[in-house]
């Protein structure tokens, strides 16, 4: 059983931070890719930044410049650190791992519950 738990969703002003965190954990052999996508309302899911196992990343245009995606592979964990907030990077942040399970089932994107991001004076 393989989860991913996000955290560090809030309210925070135009120009303001916040860092997400998500750990994954339960029965996990090995974390490929991680990466966050985020949903507004009324939009489609995109993606907003990956991370490879061996740290190379890559960013939507939109938060290019104000985003940095990091890991530690040691606690199977990503992380978003947002800078610069803006109103349009108000929505769902979703985490998510690609990841080969202990019982030796096929590599497998998982996905975290979502954690809410408002952006708003």
């Amino acid at each position: 059983q393989v989860r991913l738990v996000e955290s560090g969703g809030g309210l925070v002003p135009p120009g303001g931070s916040l860092r997400l965190s998500c750990e994954a954990s339960g029965s996990i052999f090995s974390v490929n890719a991680m990466g966050w996508y985020r949903q507004a309302p009324e939009k489609q899911r995109e993606l907003v930044a990956t991370i490879t196992s061996i740290h190379t990343t890559d960013y939507a245009d939109s938060v290019k410049g104000r985003f940095t995606i990091t890991r530690d592979n040691a606690k199977n964990a990503v992380y978003l650190q947002m800078n610069s907030l803006k109103p349009e990077d108000m929505a769902v942040y979703y985490c998510t791992a690609s990841i080969w399970p202990s019982d030796g089932g096929p590599l497998e994107d998982y996905w975290g519950q979502g954690t809410q991001v408002t952006v708003s004076s």
